[in-house]
């Protein structure tokens, strides 16, 4: 790549299949993404039985991607701070504000501001979980397993889009989103209780400085803009990021509504389109012996802004179907490759940083592509924005082209 990074090797590690610690720092992260995705088909179905608008959907979404803005800081935080000591307070917190939220639904004494406090609360913790365990990852495993946990963690992921939302939306069909919160909360607890268990000596977590705190922020900055890989992928990302946030927004929202399927129905279609995906993030690891970086991401990223387009154009349950599989098989094709290039050039006591710059570079459009598709769902209609979502996210995929065809971390 043209791009030096100091990394350490950690081959005092045991090897992967060994390395007990790893796989229960990934359980509790599978438990946390299993309740994500209870509350990604939950809160949409709040906001319309409480307003009934599109509009307050965007402003809920917004409100819960507003905290990207803070990723400078974030970062600074996990490569400063005890790592460990980060992600408890996270999954605890998450745990308490789900529980209460799921609660004043079941009470009916829920208004929409409720909604707007907890999600704007709950993205502020969760852009520090995921910046801290992005960095948390390289310590527990060798160097040459990166590529390999990063697929087996986007693997665990793509199960939980699997399980999750049909288990939340049969829930919801029997008694109502308040519940699925609560089983939220308690797989949050559960992760909680996972990461406790789990020992970790002081230096794999925690880096002490007396740098200014701005300081610290321009050299995370400093290191992306001079390495090419990265910031050629982040540039890729913020456009894709912006379409695909277009469409994520108004996705259950558009089901429910326009298409008028019901919480089973909705919870199903999501589940399937984990299937796909799980082979898709294991895949990349076969994939990696044949292509590029370059070629990898292209290809997922270009068939996955193509799914959306598809997606907006049918109302057929199979195709809905089909379309948000695609879209999710590309997108776990796409996401290993891009973490690994970030760990696997970046100096340890820079990967907090890297990760939350990049994750700023690539996500600041985000509240207001959410916000702007309530407004565009209100005048156009959830079609016409899910189609611009895919016309972006397909568009951006060209700027991969931009890295080399040898891109791999060395």
């Amino acid at each position: 790549m043209g791009d030096s990074a100091v990394v350490l090797n950690n081959n005092d590690l045991p090897e992967l299949k060994r390395n007990y610690k790893v796989f229960r720092f990934l359980g509790g992260n599978i438990v946390s993404f299993f309740g994500n995705q209870i509350y990604i088909i939950a809160i949409p179905l709040m906001v319309l039985s409480i307003t009934g608008s599109a509009l307050s959907m965007g402003i809920v979404a917004a409100l819960e991607r507003l905290p990207i803005l803070l990723q400078p800081f974030t970062g600074v935080l996990s490569d400063r701070i005890n790592r460990k000591n980060l992600l408890l307070m996270c999954h605890s917190l998450r745990g308490g504000i789900v529980a209460c939220l799921g609660a004043i639904f079941i009470t009916g004494e829920m208004q929409i501001w409720h909604l707007y406090v907890g999600a704007f609360t709950i993205g502020v913790l969760s852009e520090i979980y995921n910046t801290t365990q992005f960095a948390l990852v390289p310590k527990l495993v060798r160097r040459d397993d990166l590529q390999a946990i990063n697929s087996i963690n986007t693997g665990f992921f793509n199960a939980a889009t699997l399980i999750a939302p049909g288990l939340g939306g049969l829930v919801i069909s029997f008694y109502n989103p308040g519940y699925a919160l609560l089983l939220n909360s308690l797989s949050f607890w559960i992760a909680f209780l996972t990461i406790l268990t789990i020992p970790m000596t002081k230096s794999t977590y925690i880096r002490e400085t007396k740098q200014p705190l701005l300081e610290d922020i321009k050299e995370g900055f400093r290191f992306v803009i001079k390495t090419k890989a990265i910031l050629y992928t982040n540039i890729a990302m913020l456009f894709s990021v912006f379409g695909t946030t277009l469409f994520l927004t108004m996705m259950v929202f558009h089901l429910r509504d326009v298409v008028h399927l019901d919480p089973k129905q909705i919870g199903i279609l999501l589940s399937l389109g984990g299937v796909g995906a799980i082979g898709g993030a294991l895949l990349t690891n076969f994939l990696r012996k044949f292509f590029s970086y370059r070629a990898i991401l292209f290809f997922s990223a270009f068939i996955g802004g193509l799914s959306i387009i598809l997606f907006s154009f049918t109302q057929v349950y199979w195709i809905l179907i089909a379309a948000n599989a695609i879209g999710t098989i590309a997108a776990s094709m796409k996401n290993p490759c891009i973490i690994t290039i970030r760990q696997s050039l970046t100096p340890d006591e820079l990967l907090g940083r890297v990760q939350a710059t990049s994750r700023f570079m690539t996500w600041v459009l985000v509240p207001l592509s959410a916000f702007l598709a309530g407004i565009l769902s209100e005048e156009i209609g959830t079609e016409q924005t899910i189609l611009i979502g895919g016309i972006f996210a397909t568009i951006a995929s060209f700027c991969y082209l931009k890295l080399k065809s040898d891109t791999s971390p060395r």
